[in-house]
């Protein structure tokens, strides 16, 4: 089982002394797990382990952003997990640890912090105050230490390097399977189901509402998705993500998902919501009926899309 700690110092001795990848591992994609499989290749004997920040650093630097994670901080966790990683480093990123300058990161944090016997990182990893450290500066500094270093190339395809840029644009121009595809699993939106305002159940259609929070939005319509629940069951299902301008057309979109041929309370619990194909757009209907017929042909083409029996 994967171990989480929050701080480079006072670590017990088996938690340090192993091969640590850096960087920010959002959305934990296939170059993310690239750089795990070169971690272990390059000291299978070390433990396996994982340096990152929460929050990630452009939500300190650029608060008032719209909304960007791919992955939350649990998210990551479980897909790193996944990856068979032992340790994760989950550094509290803020302004003031902003200002440490790239030597003190590498010789307080990654040497005397973590003990690292050897580091991996992509090739264009920053570190330290202002960025200041580059992998140039990383290599002089492991030879110091006496730590190995390994940097590995970006995971490209005929459309260019997999990043979590490139999932980010894909989601919000409507292509959740292009996210998959770079992901190596549907992209999916981890949240607790709220109570709303029930109006999908006065329509045949009842939905589970989860915020969206600090996830990034995507295209904003309706999606054939699979729901995750708490206990790990999976049901499929069919989702729409916006603003509800038939009925609602409030400033904040949400998340809001009828899973099919499913009875029960889940209010109160989280569910994983995962994307696997944009059916349309978000529209505004000319009046109840019109939606309702609306969203009876989007529960259909849902469960063809997933090959789920029609009701």
């Amino acid at each position: 089982m994967m171990r989480v700690f929050h701080d480079w110092r006072g670590l017990p001795d088996d938690a340090r002394g192993a091969t640590v990848a850096l960087g920010n591992f959002d959305g934990v994609h296939l170059g993310h797990a690239s750089l795990i499989r070169a971690a272990h290749a390059a000291r299978p004997d070390a433990p396996l382990a994982v340096l990152t920040f929460e929050p990630h650093p452009r939500e300190v630097f650029r608060p008032d952003d719209p909304p960007f994670r791919l992955t939350l901080a649990a998210e990551r966790a479980a897909a790193l997990a996944e990856l068979g990683v032992d340790l994760l480093y989950e550094i509290p990123f803020s302004h003031e640890f902003s200002l440490t300058p790239a030597e003190s990161f590498v010789a307080d944090v990654l040497h005397a912090g973590l003990g690292a016997r050897h580091l991996v990182s992509g090739q264009d990893f920053a570190f330290g105050h202002r960025r200041g450290g580059g992998v140039g500066y990383l290599s002089a500094s492991a030879e110091r230490f006496g730590i190995g270093l390994t940097l590995v190339p970006p995971v490209t395809d005929a459309h260019g390097p997999i990043s979590s840029t490139r999932i980010r644009r894909s989601l919000q121009d409507g292509y959740p399977e292009r996210a998959t595809a770079d992901l190596g699993r549907p992209w999916a939106i981890r949240g607790e189901v709220a109570h709303g305002d029930k109006r999908g159940r006065t329509i045949g259609f009842p939905t589970a509402n989860v915020a969206l929070g600090r996830h990034l939005e995507p295209a904003r319509g309706v999606y054939a998705v699979t729901i995750r629940l708490a206990n790990g069951d999976t049901h499929p299902g069919v989702a729409n993500i916006g603003r509800r301008p038939t009925v609602n057309a409030g400033p904040e979109s949400r998340l809001e998902v009828n899973l099919f041929n499913f009875q029960g309370d889940i209010y109160g619990t989280e569910i994983t919501v995962a994307l696997h194909a944009y059916i349309r757009p978000e529209v505004k209907f000319s009046g109840i009926d019109a939606l309702k017929a609306q969203i009876a042909t989007d529960a259909a083409e849902a469960r063809r899309l997933l090959k789920v029996d029609q009701a």
